[in-house]
């Protein structure tokens, strides 16, 4: 209604296999060559001007660059917000699978939306702790919660991003013929800003340069929901009022720029705006590139126990010299965080009893408190050297800002399956006792200028949860996995002069 009462005409048009459109839904599938039909329908239209735009986040987002692909001519601009790219950030991240897939897709089986279901977490805890509980196989997850999938079991059959991913996603000659203008929307905790600035990367690193003065990026301090409905409080954080951005206004000036010739939104001051969170203001630069002044690299330190929040290691510019190895143990059979787990899968981020008690499982890093007001802003990168006595594990590194009087601000985390430590499509196992370099450089991007007196806390740990696809250890099919299958992993960390772990800051200017 806003936009048809601001002078546009609005369609909106279900997917095939849908509403009331023919055929069989196949998620992602037919989404490019439908939109390119729909595109040029409308602009062939007695009432149409000719000059066609999108709108939508999400799944509506990747339509948009699927729909792209296929480049109508009629296509004038597209606004892809928090939009989800095959093979990186869904249906798993880092090759690993979230229990939400089955959420997704039961949200979607039918043809219209199972909403009241999909929004039932009651029932949805219930039933990943079931899986979770019982040990049982994460490819059982359909059975388990009442909906049995082809589409699920397909998807399980294609762990890394092969070409049954890549098929579904712009190839660096779509991106050189993409000379039209694009606002790319996303926010440091939207679950599908992976995908988002995947998107907008290549297109940065393969498009023409025209297509690169004609894409802008606009990064807040929002959740998935939020780069649609922005909200001023997120996660358990409050941000300042310059937060609520009036995202239909800035669609509108977009349309109207883009297909009225009218002015360019003010908003967009250049190609990249994100807000700087703790600061509460927005930035602007050129590029991600340009934003950054310099890096600063924090050493891991301990004495070899480094194992909770009080008795922690530490992170500072000095290298380390000869320490010993940290070492925890990741027991898959263990069960001790499913009660917490149960009471905290909706909040996540700002749960920081993981932290206070690890069950053994991790380890915690401190850096020292920050003596002035310090922005962060960009990608983390954590570099660590790691062995362990199984073939395979999952790790999880989370990082927080810790204020003066205790407080945790969840700040961003990756995760890394050991097999692909190397390479997201070629797996290798771990060969026991063998000290290996990994890097995680897959962290979201965030904007925060830390207090002073705040530390930030590292968390390293396997994840042992209902919420990601559990790894036994085994070096088999992670999705075929059961119990019966575990095996117990010892793993060390190791911070010395041959083996330097730091993590990475990427300070804002």
């Amino acid at each position: 209604m806003y936009f048809s009462r601001n002078g546009y005409v609005f369609a909106l048009v279900d997917s095939r296999g849908r509403g009331n459109s023919e055929g069989e839904f196949e998620p992602f599938r037919n989404e490019g060559r439908d939109g390119h039909d729909v595109a040029e329908w409308l602009a062939n239209q007695e009432w149409s001007s000719g000059k066609v735009s999108m709108w939508g986040g999400s799944y509506a987002g990747t339509n948009q660059w699927l729909t792209l692909m296929e480049s109508p001519p009629h296509l004038t601009a597209i606004v892809p917000a928090a939009a989800a790219h095959m093979g990186v950030d869904f249906p798993f991240f880092k090759n690993i699978f979230p229990s939400y897939i089955m959420q997704w897709l039961t949200f979607t089986s039918g043809v219209t939306l199972n909403l009241k279901l999909f929004l039932e977490s009651s029932f949805w805890i219930d039933k990943f702790a079931e899986l979770y509980n019982k040990g049982l196989p994460f490819n059982e997850l359909d059975k388990i919660v009442g909906n049995e999938s082809e589409q699920f079991q397909e998807w399980l059959r294609h762990p890394t991003p092969d070409s049954y991913w890549t098929e579904m996603t712009p190839t660096p000659a779509h991106y050189k013929n993409i000379n039209l203008p694009v606002l790319t929307i996303t926010g440091h905790y939207d679950g599908n800003q992976p995908g988002a600035l995947e998107y907008y990367q290549r297109h940065v690193k393969y498009g023409s340069q025209k297509g690169r003065r004609l894409h802008y990026l606009v990064v807040g301090p929002w959740d998935h929901a939020g780069t649609r409905t922005p909200r001023q409080q997120v996660a358990g954080i409050e941000f300042g009022k310059a937060s609520l951005l009036d995202l239909n206004k800035l669609h509108l000036e977009w349309y109207d720029w883009t297909l009225k010739g009218k002015k360019k939104p003010g908003f967009l001051k250049d190609r990249v705006a994100y807000y700087v969170a703790g600061a509460e203001q927005w930035k602007y630069a050129s590029s991600l590139k340009s934003i950054n002044r310099s890096k600063l690299k924090l050493y891991l330190h301990s004495t070899g126990k480094a194992n909770d929040v009080f008795h922690s290691g530490q992170m500072t510019k000095e290298r380390a010299h000869e320490e010993p190895p940290d070492r925890y143990v990741y027991d898959p059979r263990d069960l001790h965080l499913e009660e917490l787990e149960r009471k905290s899968i909706t909040n996540y981020i700002t749960d920081q009893r993981y932290a206070l008690n690890l069950f053994g499982n991790g380890l915690v890093y401190h850096s020292k408190p920050f003596e002035q007001k310090t922005e962060v802003t960009g990608f983390l990168r954590f570099v660590v050297w790691i062995s362990m006595d199984v073939p395979d594990t999952d790790f999880q590194v989370s990082v927080y800002e810790i204020m003066p009087d205790g407080k945790s601000i969840f700040l961003t985390e990756d995760f890394i399956r050991a097999r692909y430590r190397q390479s997201l499509v070629h797996e290798k196992a771990v060969i026991s006792g063998s000290i290996e370099r990994y890097e995680f450089r897959a962290f979201p991007f965030f904007s925060r200028q830390l207090g002073k007196g705040s530390r930030l806390r590292l968390v390293i740990r396997c994840p042992n949860s209902v919420r990601w696809q559990k790894n036994y250890n085994s070096g088999g099919d992670v999705a075929a996995e059961s119990r019966k299958d575990a095996r117990r992993a010892n793993i060390s960390v190791y911070h010395d002069v041959r083996h330097p772990s730091f993590l990475q800051l990427p300070l804002g200017k």
